[in-house]
């Protein structure tokens, strides 16, 4: 199997940067979605409904292939010989932001499904602070893969 991998290596690692791409970009439009939602649409019209749709296909459709690709792709590339030295701080940076990122998604699935059922309580400027979890992770997750600290 390492053999395998090792032969593969730079197609899983391509795969891991495209799903990583297709993940953020819905990590970022997702919680942007959801300030319009709460700060210009009525509960109940037909504009909700079609927020409530952007969003189910959003998360749905791209949001979650991508994350588990990022997933299985990522799992793959630590499973490679020599690819991750863990005795080096960045693996864990990159993990525990990983993991991070991941309960984020999840946050912003729980909230979705708080606007189908017409009890978001969260606030546009929530949401827009909120918006920016992904980028601190993203940073956090970039220079520790660069820097290799």
């Amino acid at each position: 199997m390492s053999e395998f991998l090792a032969d593969w290596y730079f197609w899983v690692k391509s795969l891991h940067v495209v799903s990583v791409i297709a993940w953020m970009a819905g990590l970022f439009y997702l919680p942007r979605l959801f300030v319009y939602h709460v700060e210009a649409v009525a509960a109940g019209t037909d504009t909700d409904t079609l927020f409530q749709t952007m969003e189910r296909r959003l998360l749905r459709a791209i949001m979650n292939p991508a994350m588990i690709s990022t997933w299985g792709m990522g799992l793959a590339l630590v499973a490679t010989p020599g690819i991750v030295d863990w005795s080096m701080v960045w693996p864990w940076v990159k993990a525990g932001s990983v993991l991070a990122m991941t309960w984020f998604h999840m946050w912003l699935a729980g909230q979705r499904k708080e606007f189908v059922a017409g009890t978001n309580a969260v606030t546009g400027r929530r949401y827009r602070m909120m918006n920016e979890v992904p980028t601190l992770l993203m940073l956090l997750i970039v220079v520790s893969v660069i820097v290799k600290f």
